[in-house]
């Protein structure tokens, strides 16, 4: 017999993921290879097969509750053995500690979610050896709230040796530990002053219209020296929710763009290229194919779908995961990806011509400056971002601290962006290279732009509308797509980049958005802005540019 079968099962399935085995989309394979990458690197964490095996075992001992294998014991899917053995199995060296505080599963419906994550809440309740412990199963809705502790209050209802085993006493809204005084129990909205959650369960995350829940659970793990917090989730069609935001974080820390060593994250889809139409991709967006979804339930759906366009999106949002909304995502980061060249340096374009594209943005958040080189065809951007010292110590931008320690972003100006700073570098950038113009958008910013006219800079206004930035914007996308874009693989380019939507009008203009407030793209519109003047340069073939413009 095996000694680690669970273990074993989740690191195959990992494997097979990632060899293309199993069909999945990019973001499936992004977790597998980082639990994979992860078993091979030397790094502050290491996997305790024992303690993975361990949930595994107990979760197993537990019971379904309801449809045809009611009264049977629980038996984790590969998919479910690898988000178990991933959260639990992962430990601190030196501490012995989980490694991960946040976990974020975002599956369709009908893959066994709710079991998974009412098996998570009854072993954090139950069988962590936390005292006291307190596990909350949080969502809008008492109906929500009942979907993870109905299930886990029928489980212990029905094995009487796991009632005995932790002196476990059930009641209709909470279940109690008599052993460990510990408690279980569903929340409408965030808990009471008080509450110092072990295990915060928060089920269809995409249906809360704020992260209030979310941010106060988290506040109150702070006593706990290994909490939890399990998001598990469909898509939802609220792309300026909380929950598309996490879902956004996820996707950057699967693509290393964002480092974050203590949350895990994996998302069942389909890729943005794929045929909806065609129930072949449906096995990637569904990882309990032809276990608890079948064929003849999934195509009845799909027939639906196609013959009815106002069922389409809440059929492909449920069973594909896929988040449908006016705008969509801009770039394949696999392609952005194929544009790093990581030998290429300002020194090696320095002869070349050059457009710099300016966005200040707002006075306490990221500031751009892009120097866009360019030839006949391709396109060259360096970046130099700049961000006030207040903004940048924010707990939320964790990511800011770290790119400024790797150089990427500088601070600049205390409370508020110091502009004058910034102008200080136009200039000397000015004298370096040879700049044929300086873009910039007027709002706030006009006397700047005068100043730097003065000192006889080429300044060209460019505002803020779809008639300057479609035309751009698509030339942008085809470089890309053509490596007709090189870069250096700027890290927060790369990030900006990705966070990047296209809104599209009726006349099929583009314009970069953004899906929240926090997915900065101050970047990517300053290249948009100077990409804007390189057209007209390269259509007229003049060498020089009027001292001011107008576009």
């Amino acid at each position: 017999m095996q000694k680690y079968p669970h273990v074993n099962i989740a690191n195959k399935y990992a494997r097979d993921i990632v060899s293309g085995k199993i069909p999945a989309c990019i973001y499936t394979k992004l977790a597998c290879k980082r639990h994979l990458d992860d078993l091979e690197r030397s790094f502050q964490y290491k996997f305790n097969k024992d303690k993975a095996e361990k949930v595994c075992k107990f979760m197993e001992l537990l019971v379904h509750v309801k449809g045809e294998w009611a009264g049977r014991n629980f038996q984790l899917s590969p998919w479910q053995c690898f988000v178990v053995c991933n959260i639990f199995g992962w430990v601190d060296k030196i501490t012995g500690f989980r490694r991960f505080t946040e976990a974020y599963i975002e599956v369709p419906r009908k893959n066994g979610k709710s079991f998974l994550a009412a098996a998570v809440g009854l072993y954090m309740f139950a069988a962590d050896g936390e005292a006291g412990s307190e596990v909350y199963s949080g969502a809008t809705s008492k109906e929500q709230a009942f979907e993870v502790f109905r299930p886990a209050k029928q489980i212990v209802d029905k094995l009487p040796m796991l009632k005995k085993a932790f002196g476990i006493e059930t009641f209709k809204t909470s279940i109690f530990a008599h052993s460990s005084s510990s408690r279980f129990q569903p929340i409408i909205g965030k808990p009471g002053d008080g509450a110092s959650p072990h295990c915060a369960i928060i089920d269809e995350y995409h249906e809360h219209k704020d992260d209030s829940s979310y941010s106060t659970m988290k506040t109150g793990t702070s006593a706990r020296k290994q909490p939890l917090i399990f998001v598990i989730t469909t898509a939802g069609v609220d792309t300026s929710g909380p929950c598309f935001g996490l879902h956004t974080s996820v996707q950057n820390i699967l693509k290393r763009t964002i480092e974050d060593e203590r949350f895990f994250g994996i998302i069942y889809s389909i890729d943005d290229d794929d045929d909806w139409t065609d129930l072949e991709n449906w096995k990637k967006a569904n990882p309990n194919y032809n276990i608890s979804l079948y064929d003849d339930n999934l195509k009845r759906d799909l027939l639906t779908a196609k013959q009815d366009v106002s069922q389409q999106n809440i059929i492909r949002c449920k069973h594909l995961n896929q988040w449908l909304t006016v705008d969509t995502a801009w770039l394949d980061s696999l392609k952005v990806a194929k544009c790093k060249d990581n030998n290429l340096t300002i020194d090696s374009v320095k002869e070349l011509p050059c457009v710099i594209g300016v966005d200040m943005a707002t006075k306490i958040d990221i500031s751009a400056v892009v120097l866009l080189f360019y030839d006949d065809k391709k396109i060259y951007p360096f970046c130099k971002f700049y961000v006030p010292s207040a903004t940048m110590n924010l707990p939320q931008n964790k990511h800011y601290q770290k790119w400024a320690f790797d150089n990427l972003i500088e601070k600049c100006g205390d409370e508020i962006i110091d502009a004058e700073s910034i102008a200080e570098d136009v200039l000397k950038i000015c004298s370096s290279y040879d700049v044929r113009g300086v873009c910039y958008d007027p709002w706030q910013i006009t006397f700047w732009a005068e100043k730097l006219a003065k000192e006889g800079l080429t300044m060209i206004e460019v505002r803020n509308t779809v008639q300057n930035f479609s035309e751009p914007m698509k030339e942008l996308q085809a470089a890309i797509y053509s490596k007709n874009f090189s870069y250096d693989g700027n890290q927060v380019l790369t990030w900006m980049l990705s966070n990047v939507v296209a809104h599209f009008d009726k006349k099929e203009n583009i314009f970069p958005n953004k899906a929240r407030n926090e997915n900065k793209i101050d970047g990517v519109v300053a290249i948009i802005m100077a990409l804007s003047y390189i057209i007209r340069l390269r259509s007229s073939q003049q060498a020089e540019a009027p001292q001011v413009y107008f576009l």
